[in-house]
């Protein structure tokens, strides 16, 4: 082979070789991107696990600001911790799950946090399924179930973070449920509170009359009444006397 055809076959090689790079680039990038969560050694039942989420970016304009998850069977918005997560982003319970949001984040910078679980369920595994909002509206649905994403067959599906769970521990069963915070039926006490004025009539007033008229009454008065009734008596008792004596 001449020198200028190498050189003309190198130069082909490295053309198709850079063209392949490139395709492999832009191919790989949108199949990269994912949600994930994970729980080292996680059982079916085990109690007060921590479970580290993590949520690629896929925007090249805008930053992720929320995420949004929507809890499998057997875990309550309750039973979530939230433990650590992007700074200043906070962490709220929904009807159906919970969400962990805040100041947008940089384009391109991925999402990672960390809740604890109360108790998982006993189950082989558990999926949990993401919605990831950006600062631009944009929302990204890691929503499909492992059966559901086959995607286009390149790997561009968008599945739920699912995690696989061992079997339950021997003896481990599952705990009472979270308790509700709902109100609850204290026992009535001896003497209620009340914003209402006391009934009329009560037994307690006739005492009070009692009280009253015991306290209020000078022990001279019934006194003074009994000298009254002697003497009206002795003047009645001599005045008949003296009658009957001029008879």
């Amino acid at each position: 082979m001449s020198r200028s055809t190498l050189i003309r076959s190198l130069r082909r090689t490295g053309v198709l070789t850079s063209v392949a790079l490139a395709l492999a680039v832009a191919t790989a990038g949108p199949a990269a991107a994912h949600a994930e969560v994970e729980a080292e050694g996680a059982r079916a039942l085990d109690q007060n696990v921590e479970l580290t989420f993590s949520a690629e970016s896929e925007s090249a304009s805008a930053g992720i600001s929320k995420l949004e998850v929507i809890l499998p069977e057997g875990i309550v918005p309750q039973d979530i911790t939230y433990e650590k997560g992007p700074k200043s982003w906070k962490f709220a319970p929904t009807d159906r799950g919970y969400t962990v949001s805040g100041p947008k984040l940089a384009v391109g910078e991925d999402v990672e946090y960390v809740v604890t679980v109360r108790q998982l369920p006993d189950a082989k595994e558990v999926a949990f399924k993401t919605l990831q909002t950006y600062s631009d509206g944009k929302v990204d649905r890691w929503i499909e179930l492992e059966e559901e994403a086959e995607g286009d067959g390149h790997g561009h599906g968008h599945p739920a973070p699912h995690l696989a769970l061992k079997a339950a521990a021997p003896g481990a069963e599952s705990v009472s449920p979270t308790p509700t915070q709902e109100p609850t039926t204290a026992a009535p006490s001896s003497a209620p509170a009340s914003d209402k004025p006391a009934a009329q009539g009560s037994s307690a007033e006739p005492a009070a009359a009692e009280a009253k008229d015991d306290d209020g009454m000078s022990i001279a008065v019934p006194v003074g009444i009994a000298a009254a009734v002697l003497v009206l008596g002795g003047g009645a008792w001599w005045l008949t006397k003296r009658r009957r004596g001029a008879a």
